[in-house]
């Protein structure tokens, strides 16, 4: 027991500080990646990719029941829970600093500096939880919900907390309910995230040098084993979900049984229902053994260099590699939080056996654990780009980056202390020295511009543009995450276009997606047209679609395996016929693909979201007919001239078929920009092919008005402009232009 008392209002000062920071740039809408099918399915209670993340689906949900009052839309709502939560982990942090920075006071002598540590503590602190919160990592992830991570990040901060509690009060019977909040918060949040786990070895090791006895404890060993059964239910969840069948219910954890659920959730989906343990254990996104390790762990760990060193001061450096202009500032955070652990070292001896087995946990520890491909951006020399990362992950480090930027702060205190001991002379020697604490604001400053998503609406205009690019009751094929979580989060939040069939080419390799689109297309769950959404481009139909748009049965569905073509395959599409040659890959994605194409033509238009992808590897370009954003499978000889608005682009930019008098109006009088002209940042480069393809659209339309007869240049030059205030955003945006080019 000591007499150590927490500063919990300062610590919620802390935390109310930063929230405001974080809805000062607050997404007011989605975002690219898993923004959408996040927010779309804390908004219906649906199922997420694997592991599911129930806790996040119904904290989700009951957050934005509990703030509908205020009117606030249902984006923001749920991109609140995320600035929550991270401010949250703050104010854990501020705790977490001030105890470590009181420690280490206590044994200083009686000097000068001695006689102002009441304030020491609060002031370092707070710089820790600056420079924690301000971590672009951090900060990008708590002004939007992209991921779950946030909530884990919390957790994981309560959890340092709590058995920072434990050990000052363990001979109460506080101490053993601290340390019992913090083994409960684990297990709870491992239905989050298992993010949420990663304190636990720590905690273990913290535990063992500094109370073994309370290892002995039954009582507490039983009341814990019961929290740790009552937090990991949570997962029953996916189970009573699935059965109701929720529009967005990736991997159908469905089960015959409330034992075999049971079996899966406390094995950790080792044992039991099949469907849940394979949502449990993630085996949609198989990855191989810790032992075969995808990149050599060198570079592995170069990949986390890289995503430390943009941490501290994004914005001074537009390129996303190490060893640039950011450099100094990433070596001075990385000596800062060095001597941040020297500080917990030399003032909390004790508290130093939780922090740096932590530290070392979500640094190393975890690049090892992840086994990353090539960095993303990293080795472009390495070929093919399958041996890459198809984005950066610096997401997967949020709880690194978090926590060294809390070291860094006791570091940056500790460079203040040692600084007021030149000025000799003076009682006001901490006063006179402050002036260095400006460093904890660098993070602040040179990342904000990166940062922050407050006024980005480019990845829902983007779902809008490109659904209102499909006439009603249409199919669109989708390539991946960006082009069809944000259309899930148009349809399912703001309830548009529900009417037209996102069909995710990549999950047609599961059993479970294929039956599902034909649930919810079968004529008792296809969703209406409404006649206000046509924008005056599209009327209603006299009648929806009478069949599913895959007519297999769920039998002849699992028996579609994909392989060679044995012989010559000629398909009837139309009036045309595909030929595919003896010996073509067609896969069971592929298979399937066709099989809905076929079976669905007659009832619904087919589209693909862009005129590669599924369209090019099944051969079916010739006949792709672009509609803006989209492009419309059309069956027939093109080039025999029957519509004076089809009009083939030049070689040079594509050679694609334009409906161009569609394609016009679509970009003219109802496709939405915002974020896409001209903009200063487009922080996720991963993701530069979106504000591109916007380019390249503008550039080709151009090219077909000119071939078009009814063409004028008025609208060549108007569109011509569209596509240089495109280029600017799809080569990162005016911050990343050379002087010359209207950069910085």
């Amino acid at each position: 027991m000591t007499d150590y008392r927490p500063p919990y209002k300062a610590a919620v000062a802390a935390g109310i500080g930063v929230l405001v920071l974080y809805i000062l740039t607050l997404s007011p809408s989605t975002a690219m990646w898993d923004a959408s099918e996040y927010i779309a399915t804390a908004h219906i209670l649906g199922i997420p990719h694997p592991p599911g993340n129930p806790l996040f689906v119904v904290l989700g949900r009951a957050w934005s029941l509990l703030l509908a009052p205020l009117g606030l839309s249902v984006a923001v709502r749920v991109n609140l829970l995320a600035a929550s939560t991270g401010a949250a982990a703050a104010g854990f942090y501020f705790l977490v600093a001030h105890r470590v920075l009181w420690g280490l006071l206590r044994r200083q002598t009686a000097d000068t500096v001695h006689q102002a540590s009441p304030w020491v503590p609060l002031v370092g602190a707070g710089a820790a939880v600056l420079l924690s919160a301000t971590a672009f990592t951090v900060w990008n992830q708590s002004n939007v919900n992209e991921k779950v991570y946030t909530i884990s990040v919390a957790i994981i901060a309560a959890a340092v907390w709590l058995a920072l509690r434990w050990r000052d009060q363990k001979d109460e019977k506080a101490g053993g309910r601290c340390l019992l909040a913090a083994v409960y918060l684990m297990a709870l949040g491992a239905t989050n995230h298992l993010m949420s786990v990663l304190p636990a070895p720590s905690l273990f090791f913290f535990i063992l040098l500094t109370g073994p006895a309370v290892l002995l404890r039954r009582d507490l060993w039983v009341r814990g084993v019961l929290l740790v059964i009552v937090g990991l239910s949570f997962n029953f969840f996916l189970p009573i979900r699935a059965e109701q069948r929720p529009v967005i219910n990736e991997g159908d954890p469905t089960c015959e049984s409330l034992a075999s659920a049971a079996v899966a959730i406390y094995t950790n989906g080792q044992a039991g229902c099949e469907n849940l343990a394979l949502v449990l254990t993630r085996f949609q996104y198989q990855k191989p053994p810790l032992t075969d390790r995808q990149a050599p762990f060198g570079h592995q760990l170069l990949n986390y260099y890289q995503y430390f060193d943009w941490q501290w001061a994004r914005g001074l450096d537009p390129s996303e590699l190490p060893w640039g202009g950011r450099t100094p500032i990433t070596l001075l955070f990385l000596f800062l939080g060095l001597w941040g652990l020297w500080v917990v070292w030399k003032g909390d001896r004790e508290a130093f056996y939780l922090l740096a087995p932590l530290t070392l946990t979500v640094t190393i520890g975890l690049v090892f654990y992840l086994n990353f491909k090539y960095g993303y951006s990293l080795a472009p020399h390495i070929q093919p780009r399958e041996l890459h990362e198809v984005r950066e992950r610096d997401y997967f480090f949020i709880a690194s980056f978090g926590l060294w930027g809390m070291l860094a702060g006791l570091g940056l205190t500790a460079f203040w202390r040692w600084m007021a001991q030149l000025f000799t002379r003076t009682r006001r020697k901490l006063l006179l020295a402050a002036p260095v604490l400006v460093l904890a604001l660098v993070p602040l400053v040179f990342n904000w511009t990166w940062a922050t998503r407050a006024g980005d609406y480019a990845t829902r205009d983007w779902a809008y543009n490109l659904l209102m690019s499909v006439e009603p009751y249409g199919i669109i094929f989708t390539n991946g995450d960006n082009d069809t979580f944000p259309l899930w989060y148009l349809q399912e939040v703001e309830g548009i276009r529900q009417d037209v069939t996102v069909v995710v080419g990549q999950y047609l390799y599961t059993t479970w997606y294929p039956r599902q689109i034909q649930e919810i297309t079968s004529p008792d769950r296809q969703r209406p047209f409404p006649p206000e959404q046509g924008a005056g481009v599209y009327e209603a139909p006299e009648s929806p679609p009478a069949n599913p748009a895959i007519r297999l049965t769920p039998d002849e569905m699992d028996r579609v395996l994909g392989g060679r073509v044995p012989s010559d395959l000629t398909l009837s599409l139309g009036d045309v016929a595909i030929q595919y040659p003896a010996g073509t890959f067609l896969d069971r994605g592929d298979l399937l693909t066709l099989s809905m194409i076929t079976g669905s033509l007659e009832e619904r238009p087919v589209y693909f979201a862009t005129p590669s992808g599924i369209l090019g590897r099944l051969g079916l370009e010739p006949w792709a007919v672009r509609h803006g954003l989209a492009a419309k499978l059309v069956p027939r000889n093109l080039d025999v001239p029957q519509e004076p608005n089809l009009v083939k682009t030049a070689d040079a930019v594509g050679g694609d078929w334009f409906d161009v008098e569609r394609s016009l109006q679509l970009m003219e009088e109802v496709y939405s920009y915002r974020g896409f002209r001209d903009r200063l940042v487009w922080a996720d480069r991963a993701t530069l092919n979106i504000p591109w393809y916007f380019y390249a659209t503008a550039v080709q339309l151009s090219d077909a008005v000119a071939r078009w007869e009814h063409g004028t240049e008025d609208t060549i030059l108007a569109l011509r402009q569209e596509a240089e205030a495109f280029f600017v955003t799809a080569r990162g945006g005016r911050l990343s232009l050379p002087a010359g080019e209207g950069g910085p």
